[in-house]
């Protein structure tokens, strides 16, 4: 037989007794599965949605400040709080950026949590132009989007309230991303709505009237909490407390060097446009403190 053809059929066979059966390849699989699977349930994990009071959480992952702890401590992105907090309470991740509102509400539905911190969440009522709304009673028979439980829904009722028209008159429609609220406005789809940043400011660029701002009337129901057993194992805990580090020195960063600094981060996270970027409202982030009281009492009065 030929030299040349001898020498491929024993490459052949040395090549075929080296590799792996479908069997090992299935049973590696499965391992590597299975230790990643640890790795994530042993990690600290932090919902975020596309909006900018989760932006000091964005820089310290970014930045890799979560790293420098030696903790894992990873981010989940979501693209609306509704997913974000469902995925808390079904024990997918540990803490969640939310608002007291659906704080207090899931508490009272018996899920136990831990206040991390306020955050400076702000949110504006924006009115479609098409719609030539000039003040809050002309709200009557108009479609509101915000999301039911939460602190968009009672920034509606209350401003409902403030021009004295009937709850029933204004038909409150559930829309839970702040990014589809956008489009549908964009769109005509929907009269008013109640947005975050940056969302409200590309709203505003779109010449869509404001009729509400929460900043103006130091309203802050913005707020990061943890699952309650995920604070108690020393691990948690030390976890927890780089976590705090790492948030803090986000927060330090981005007051030195301005949101701006930081578009590229703010643009990926959120999907803004640059032009929504230049035009944010100047924002000052504090330190990891618990909700203000206020708020607190605010959210627990209305969902009474």
């Amino acid at each position: 037989m030929n030299m040349r053809i001898i020498y491929i059929l024993l490459s052949a066979m040395l090549m075929a007794s080296c590799g792996r059966s479908y069997k090992e390849e299935q049973e590696l699989a499965r391992a590597e599965s299975i230790r990643l699977a640890k790795e994530d349930s042993a990690a600290l994990k932090i919902g975020i949605i596309p909006t900018l009071d989760c932006l000091p959480l964005m820089v310290a992952k970014e930045l890799c400040l979560f790293d420098s702890t030696g903790s894992d401590i990873r981010l989940k992105a979501f693209t609306s709080q509704l997913d974000c907090d469902d995925a808390l309470m079904k024990g997918k991740i540990e803490g969640s950026v939310t608002d007291v509102v659906k704080a207090e509400w899931m508490k009272r539905k018996g899920f136990q949590l831990h206040y991390f911190s306020g955050t400076n969440a702000a949110w504006k009522l924006i009115t479609n132009r098409m719609a030539r709304i000039s003040e809050m009673k002309q709200m009557s028979d108009k479609m509101v989007a915000m999301a039911r439980f939460s602190a968009t829904h009672l920034l509606a009722e209350m401003c409902t309230d403030s021009a004295k028209l009937k709850r029933d008159n204004v038909f409150l429609v559930q829309i839970n991303d702040p990014n589809v609220c956008l489009k549908m406005l964009k769109n005509n789809e929907m009269d008013a709505m109640i947005l975050p940043e940056p969302q409200a400011t590309t709203a505003v660029i779109w010449k869509n009237p404001v009729m509400m701002d929460t900043q103006s009337k130091d309203i802050r129901l913005g707020c990061i909490v943890f699952e309650e057993t995920s604070t108690l194992s020393q691990a948690r805990r030390r976890q927890l407390a780089d976590f705090t580090k790492a948030y803090n020195a986000a927060v330090d960063s981005i007051n030195k060097h301005g949101i701006k600094n930081y578009a590229d981060i703010i643009a990926d996270y959120t999907k803004a446009d640059k032009a929504t970027i230049d035009r944010l409202p100047k924002t000052t982030f504090t330190h990891a403190a618990p909700p203000r009281e206020k708020d607190l009492n605010m959210a627990r009065r209305w969902l009474k």
